[in-house]
């Protein structure tokens, strides 16, 4: 696997540096151009070129190794933010979660951004994968020194194994999806100490994805 990481990282950087020579090349075009349709079509072409380049650089980012900034940050604090992100990317979606928060004064010591941002790629699977009927349960509490997020999703129809969840990159495989959101997560958990754990229970049709995080130590 680090193999493949190195590989795919320099021939994103490659591709990249073409894509910005393209997009010079296009901007010159667009100076030149006199003609106001060649020009709105130009405009079309740099865009399409920004948008692939951004894309092969979210790729890399999630092949690169986790680096946090740890700080004390209230678990409670901390989950009211992450409801916030969430019903800023996904309003309607956010609807349709039901809460339940049981932290108190608990603190976590996280690299609070990199951590939401794992925990947002958790929901917005949810939203995307095979959703089932009903409304999402996400769960966070804090008990004998641990923090747990607890997110249960209906899924009527489940037919992958839990047992190497987050572990197979590159597994399933769709146009702009490769496979790599839920290892991305599992690093930055297990980067925070934590752990990342997934069960399907057939008898209410839900998948659950469980992350354990330690609190940290009172003064």
């Amino acid at each position: 696997m680090p193999d493949v990481v190195r590989f795919v990282r320099q021939l994103s950087h490659d591709l990249r540096n073409h894509l910005n020579a393209a997009e010079l090349q296009s901007a010159y075009l667009s100076e030149v151009a006199a003609d106001p349709e060649v020009k709105g079509e130009v405009g079309r072409l740099r865009a399409m070129l920004s948008e692939m380049g951004a894309s092969l650089q979210r790729l890399t980012g999630l092949l690169a190794p986790v680096k946090l900034s740890e700080m004390p940050y209230g678990a409670a604090a901390f989950i009211e933010d992450l409801r916030g992100k969430l019903s800023q990317q996904s309003p309607e979606e956010a609807g349709g979660v039901d809460w339940q928060v049981e932290l108190g004064d608990a603190v976590l010591n996280i690299d609070p951004q990199i951590l939401t941002q794992a925990l947002l790629e958790l929901f917005a699977n949810a939203f995307r994968h095979a959703r089932g009927e009903g409304r999402i349960e996400a769960r966070a509490e804090a008990r004998d020194g641990t923090f747990f997020f607890r997110l249960q999703e209906p899924k009527a129809a489940f037919e992958g194994s839990t047992d190497h969840w987050g572990r197979e990159p590159f597994r399933k495989l769709k146009h702009g999806h490769y496979g790599l959101g839920l290892p991305h997560v599992r690093n930055i958990v297990e980067a925070h100490l934590g752990q990342l754990e997934a069960s399907y229970d057939s008898a209410a049709a839900s998948l659950i994805t469980t992350v354990s995080l330690p609190l940290a130590a009172a003064k």
